[in-house]
């Protein structure tokens, strides 16, 4: 099996080659869940020349990657952040998870801990996320078919045509106002299927402080995405 290309100014990445019959010149793309590269070549170019155009990014990868979080694995000892808090991870005599002014204590068996916390995580996120979604619905005399959540990596939630809306459990992790910002959002839609001009005006509305929490998620989403509940 030959080897994945790399680019020599950086011997440890390695590229992922995406041949497209509709791209019309090669393009980069870096995942700010987990650092992956996706080279995009269009068609009829060689893999020698798209190697070349990557090397030419070398100084945007390295600035790109040095901004994305490494893994951060949940363990006892260590931090995990909750609703936008760091919260100490201790084991307790337990049968569930809870919050404990700054500790999040669970219960005594390291096997286990990342599954009980992603579990947790889940619920709490599930009742703050419709919660917050019924709110902005409400404000907009619209109805919701259904909520969902995932664990998704490219996307923080989402609206379906059909009034359905998916989200990240992950944003449970994140200030409350940046979860209640992505609610507004995608609640938005319900409106708006677009980015428009109204769509925003829509938006600021409802969150009148959206900007700042769009911004605060742009820059430490990937935080989030870093953090491992299971190997």
């Amino acid at each position: 099996m030959p080897s994945p290309p790399h680019i020599p100014e950086l011997p440890e990445l390695e590229l992922v080659f995406r041949r497209s019959a509709r791209a019309r010149r090669f393009s980069l793309r870096v995942s700010r869940a987990d650092g992956r590269v996706a080279l995009t070549i269009p068609k009829g170019a060689s893999e020698r020349e798209a190697l070349a155009f990557a090397r030419s990014q070398t100084d945007w990868l390295r600035r790109t990657l040095e901004g994305i979080a490494p893994p951060q694995a949940v363990r006892f000892g260590g931090l995990v952040p909750f609703e936008g808090r760091a919260l100490y991870l201790e084991p307790a005599a337990l049968r569930a998870p809870q919050v404990a002014g700054d500790r999040l204590l669970a219960p005594a068996d390291p096997d286990k801990l990342g599954l009980r916390i992603e579990t947790f995580f889940k619920h709490a996120a599930r009742l703050r996320l419709h919660q917050a979604s019924a709110h902005y619905a409400a404000l907009l005399d619209r109805p919701i078919a259904r909520i969902t959540l995932r664990d998704t990596r490219s996307r923080w939630g989402s609206c379906s045509h059909t009034g359905a809306l998916s989200y990240s459990w992950r944003l449970i992790m994140a200030p409350p106002e940046v979860l209640d910002y992505v609610a507004a959002h995608e609640v938005a839609h319900l409106v708006e299927m677009n980015h428009s001009g109204a769509f925003w005006a829509l938006v600021a509305r409802l969150r009148p402080s959206y900007k700042a929490e769009r911004s605060w998620l742009k820059r430490e989403g990937s935080r989030l995405h870093a953090i491992r509940f299971r190997d």
